[in-house]
Parts: structure tokens; sequence; C-alpha cells
């Protein structure tokens, strides 16, 4: 049994949404074949749209660093977290009422844009706390937004990634934030606005007259749990954050419809693999797959057989969630995985699985 796409992934959707960390870019650098493939894309006439948990940029400067990478883009085209909040406080709060940034000018700049007034201090009585990623967020700015949200302001983050990749590997994110202010509270915030709450890809799926977007993310607990909150389709690339040991835990509300190594699944079929063949989170597959055969033994998985990795990643997928424990939407202690042959050691080592290694 074989469900890998005969022809181009993005040939089936008249949308692509696109993650930006971790799948166009790390920081601000391309990720090697982003420019290409978003340039195929356009080339081909397909809608495309950015939707992004990163509060630092607002939409005119994600779209600028985007053009400035070789990927031409428009604000219009630029959904974000910082903006989702600010029109979910405008909502909320009287107009002109204060509000407590957490975060870049960018989130400062979108409270200001919807008739908000940001501070700085508790002292100014705001009447919520909004709270993003920034690199200069500092103790201070924590401090003054806990005395707040004590004395009663709502508190609403624009999202809870704990890590934003980087070339360097993984860095805290807004998540290990609002982590600092969940412990000096004891509580959640009010609202997550961003990923994996499904508004972002949502707002952007209403573009397409018939709904067909895909979404291309690089972590199962914002872009894939998001997409299926939103009964899209989505493909996992693996150039950021979740890799196939993440994939072979997680739970059925966090499984990508598609895998690719990277963004050359959305054009060449023999890169891209389904592994969810259902909005249930159920496998595509059965535990053959493509030249490779996964049994239980010793309380883990074995893997034989030979082929391309990818197709692998379909097989184990198939056996580790089918015999999973897990029923909650949430990343959980995977199989042990072992490998029976030496191409299947080869496989799992292209796949960042060390032989018998626990995932």
């Amino acid at each position: 049994m074989n469900d890998t796409p005969t022809g181009p992934l993005a040939d089936g959707y008249a949308l692509v949404v696109f993650d930006l960390d971790g799948v166009i870019y790390l920081i601000d650098r391309p990720i090697p074949g982003a420019v290409e493939a978003v340039g195929r894309l356009r080339a081909d006439g397909r809608a495309i749209a950015y939707a992004t948990n990163n509060a630092s940029r607002r939409a005119a400067e994600v779209a600028d660093l985007l053009t400035g990478i070789g990927v031409p883009a428009t604000p219009e085209e630029v959904l974000t977290s910082a903006a989702a909040a600010a029109q979910v406080l405008r909502d909320r709060l009287p107009a002109g009422s204060a509000v407590l940034v957490v975060g870049a000018e960018a989130l400062r700049a979108e409270i200001r844009a919807v008739g908000l007034t940001p501070v700085t201090h508790a002292d100014d009585a705001p009447l919520a706390v909004v709270q993003g990623y920034g690199p200069q967020v500092g103790w201070t700015d924590l401090a003054e937004a806990s005395i707040a949200v004590r004395a009663g302001a709502v508190w609403v983050a624009t999202n809870t990634d704990r890590t934003l990749p980087s070339g360097r590997g993984p860095l805290p994110g807004n998540g290990s934030l609002v982590a600092v202010l969940r412990t000096a509270l004891s509580r959640e915030p009010d609202l997550v606005v961003g990923k994996p709450e499904p508004a972002l890809f949502v707002t952007a799926a209403r573009r397409v007259p018939d709904g067909r977007a895909l979404v291309v993310g690089d972590r199962l607990d914002t872009d894939i749990e998001g997409a299926c909150r939103a009964g899209l389709d989505s493909l996992l690339v693996l150039t950021g954050v979740s890799d196939v040991a993440e994939l072979l835990g997680t739970g059925p509300g966090r499984r990508p419809t598609y895998v690719a190594a990277d963004l050359a699944g959305l054009f060449d079929p023999a890169a891209v693999v389904r592994v969810v063949g259902g909005p249930d989170g159920a496998p595509a597959t059965g535990p053959e797959w493509a030249g490779w055969s996964v049994s239980s033994r010793d309380g883990g998985l074995e893997l034989t057989g030979s082929g391309r990795p990818l197709d692998a990643v379909a097989a184990l997928c198939a056996a580790a969630w089918s015999t999973s424990a897990a029923e909650a939407d949430s990343a959980v202690a995977g199989p042990v995985v072992r490998a029976g042959s030496p191409e299947a050691a080869r496989a799992l080592t292209a796949l960042g699985l060390s032989p018998a290694r626990p995932v």
C-alpha cells in the first residue's frame, strides 16, 4: 500500500499557508530551497499566505523581511499573532483603554493601531496585559505584568511556543516567558491567541472559495495542531523544531497529513509521504509500506526491509500510532525503535533515530 501523491502535492490545493520560523527562514536567513519553492508556487498562480506566532514584527515588517531574502510578499499575505491579539483586545475593551505590553515595539504598534493605549507600568492601571515575544523582554517587564494581572488585568498571550528555531538550535520562545508569569501567578493566561488556536488558519482559508488550503509547518504543537483544529490538511517539514522522534510519539490531534524533509515535498512526489488517512488522525498505511515492515519486539518496534527513509517514516507512524496508548492531543514518549537490517539501520540514522534509541 502506498498513498504517496502521484503528482505534485501543491497541485491539490488552492492556497498554501506557510509558517515562517523553521519553514521559510531561521531568524533572518532563508532555509535552503524556500526561495525557490515560494517562487514556483507564485509562477504556478497558487495563492500564498504566511501565519506566524512571532509577535516581534508587524505584517509589513514581515513582508519586507521576506522580500529582502528573495521571497516577495505583501502585508496582506501575512497573518501575525500580534495583530490577532490586538484585534481581540479591541473587541473586548473600551476605546483608548490602557494595555500593558510585554514584548517588542511591533506589538505596541498593533495595540496603538486598534485604538488602544500601550503602557509599560502597572501604575497606569491597564485593563489588560498582552504578552508576546521580544528579544529585549526582561525581569522588569515581567514584574510589571505580574502586578497588573494580580490587580485584575486580563492576561492575553500572543502564543505559547516554548522555543524559537535558530541556526544555533532552539532558543527560548514566548512560551518560556509566559511560563515565568505562570509560575509567579500560579495561573494560566486568560487567552492564548496564536497557534495552535485555529483563528489564523481559518482566516487564511477564507481567501480561497473552496477552502482547499494546505498548512506547512515545522511544529507539531502549534502549526500541525492548529491545522487539525481548523480542519485543514498539513505538511510537516523537518527543517525546524519537530523531528521524527516527536512525530512518532504525538497524539491524534497533532498528526500531519504529510511529511517531507523540506519544501521540495510540495512538488516532488518522491520527496513527500502521506502519514494520516483522515481527519480522525488514523494512520494512512499498515505496518508494511513500500519495502519496509515494522513489527513489535521486546516492547518496541523493529524496522526491517529497504527503501527510502520517508517510507520508513510512514510505516513507523502507522505502527507507533496504532499501538500507542496515548489518547490526548499531546506528545508522549514513543516506542523504542530497533533496526532489523543494515538498510534499516541506515534509514533510522538518516531520520535522526539511532537504532534502539527511545523516541
